[in-house]
Parts: C-alpha cells; structure tokens; sequence
C-alpha cells in the first residue's frame, strides 16, 4: 500500500463525545450560549478533532510549499518565475509577510521546494523536488499521474514530520509565480461559474494579462479535460506541484488528527483537491480568510467553510493562516480560562 493510500485510510471522523462535552462546557461558561460565535464553532471543532473536550495548542507550524509553473510562458503573470526562488530564501532569511506574521502569533515557518524550477539549496530548506516546475498545462497535463501523486506525498511527509516533532497545528502556505491560473482552472473545473467571475488580476497583471490568463485558462480545460470529482486527475492535468503538496499535507494532518489552517487562494485549490481525494479531511480545515481574489469565495462555497477574516489580502504565502492562529488560539483560552457559573457563583444563566 502506498503512503497515499496509507494516508487516507488513516482519516477518521470527528469525535462526538468530545463535541458534546466541549458545547456543555461552553454553555456553563459566564457568558449567554453561543455568544461567542465563531470560537465556539472552532473550540468545538478542535475538541473533535483531537478528542479532547478542552482543547489546547502547543506547537504551531505554518508550512510554505513552492513550486513554479509552465504555463507563466503564456504571459499570465506579472513577475517573472526567477521571483519564485528569490522568495525562498527571503523566507529563510526571515525578510517576507509570513515571517513577521508567524513570529507574531508564535508560529515556525518551514519552507518545502517540492519544485521551484531551479536549483535552490540551504541547511534550512526542505528539498523534496518532484520536478522543475509543472509543464505548461495549454499543451497538455501540468505533471504526470505518478508526479502528482508524488507531490501529494511529499506534503503527507511534511505533516508527518512536523507532528512528529510536536506541533499541534498546521498551517497552509505557498510560493511560486503564476500559481493563481492553476488554482483559477482548479476552481473553474470544480464549477459552472464564468471565468469572467472566476479569474482574478493574481499578481497584478494588466487587462491584456488578465486576457491571457483566461485564454489559458481555457484552453488548458479543454485539451486536458480533467475530472473534477477526481483530486489526482484534477491536480495534475491543470494543477500545479505545491498545490498537491498542500493537498497531501492537508490530507496529512487529517489522518494524524491535527487541525489545519486553510490560508487564501492557492491553499484553496490544495483544500478542493484534499476533499476530492478524502470528503472526511474536510472537518480538519479551519478557513482563515476569503482572499481579495475572487475565485477564493467559491472554493470555500464548495467546501462548505466559512471564513473567519475578511481582509482584503491576495499574497499567499500562508499570511492569512497566520493571522487565524491568533483567533484558533483564543478560541481554546475561551474553554479552558473562563469561568463558570458555578466557579464563579453567578447564579443561573445569563
């Protein structure tokens, strides 16, 4: 058996007993039941997803997945794919958004090339390169079968790492330039929506850009024609590398009962293709943020998740997770540091 197939078959529901427990908790807490929203859905989730019906963090651990793109020769983006292992190592030397944000809320970064379409290399650096870059999905499949899948088992290896190591929470981040036109023909295949609605600027390209973003978009549908019900189908004929390394990480975390912060647009794309290959890894993702770009609202429509942060925000890198953390956090201190009625000899309820 394979470690994806491994993976998947290790994926469990969520426990309801915890569930249960933990909604007692809240509702005996000094504060009117549900008043808290969103962090009692998380607190309750959490309790789920670890069986613990007071839930606590430790360990948090934001994993950046980068990889490049072949069809950035069809002129969709607006930076060129040399940023791509530039902005490895910025994120090493602790320069980028996801630095700063991940320091703010305790979390580490951890950088994966799983195939940055150059040789990068640095004692901190994770290499697990599939290939060098996807190829160019207007003329046929971005990657093989047996290199999509790869991927997906690189990020199930990362996940595996990390909560070896102890972390207690994972979030979702990615690097590589032109990745919104696989994440935008990920979404497309997945619905009936126009790509008029669909594509975004990504990194901000002009009208003529955007035109040629869609065109690929396009026609990279119709020459692959991928299935959508299908996440290794789908992810290597219009996917890209980090995005099924999201996937598999996504998968990951599932399959060993840690939660995993859904970051924006990219990481979108990685969830779709997680909840093809497994329905259950669903309940493990916490959405941080709907991202600027508008594809991203749909991809979270499809998997049923509701975003905590409205932000305004469309860089990736997982700085969106990073900002959830904080609120993931607070919603474990809210069951474990209140009071309730009865330790605080408030009488009744509120």
């Amino acid at each position: 058996m394979s470690l994806l197939q491994e993976t998947l078959a290790k994926i469990q529901g969520l426990d309801q007993e915890a569930i249960a427990a933990c909604q007692e908790r809240l509702d005996n807490l000094t504060k009117p039941p549900g008043s808290l929203g969103v962090l009692e859905d998380i607190a309750k989730k959490l309790a789920g997803i670890t069986g613990n019906p007071r839930p606590t963090l430790g360990a948090k651990t934001i994993v950046v997945m980068a990889g490049d793109h072949g069809v950035v020769a069809e002129g969709v983006s607006a930076f060129p794919q040399e940023v791509t292992p530039q902005m490895v190592y910025n994120f090493i030397n602790q320069g980028a958004a996801i630095n700063v944000l991940s320091n703010h809320v305790g979390a580490r970064v951890v950088v994966v090339d799983v195939g940055v379409a150059a040789e990068v290399s640095h004692p901190q650096l994770i290499s697990k390169k599939v290939k060098l870059g996807t190829d160019n999905m207007v003329k046929g499949p971005a990657m093989s079968v047996e290199e999509a899948i790869r991927a997906i088992e690189v990020g199930i290896e990362v996940a595996n790492q990390e909560v070896a190591a102890g972390a207690t929470l994972l979030g979702t981040g990615d690097m590589g330039i032109g990745n919104t036109t696989p994440s935008s023909a990920i979404f497309a295949a997945c619905s009936s929506i126009s790509l008029d609605d669909l594509v975004g600027r990504g990194t901000g390209v002009n009208d003529e850009g955007l035109a040629l973003k869609k065109k690929a978009i396009a026609t990279a549908l119709k020459v692959n024609k991928p299935n959508s019900e299908d996440g290794i189908d789908l992810v290597s004929k219009v996917g890209g590398l980090e995005i099924a390394a999201i996937a598999g990480l996504i998968i990951g975390a599932a399959a060993n009962r840690v939660p995993v912060v859904i970051d924006g647009f990219i990481a979108g794309a990685g969830a779709l293709v997680a909840a093809r290959l497994s329905r259950e890894s669903v309940n493990y993702m916490i959405p941080s943020h709907v991202s600027a770009e508008p594809g991203h609202k749909l991809a979270l429509e499809l998997l049923g998740l509701k975003p905590m942060l409205f932000m305004d925000m469309r860089l990736g890198e997982g700085t969106g997770a990073a900002l959830a953390i904080s609120l993931v956090e607070a919603a474990t201190k809210i069951v474990n540091e209140m009071a309730t009625f009865a330790d605080a000899g408030v009488a009744g309820a509120l």
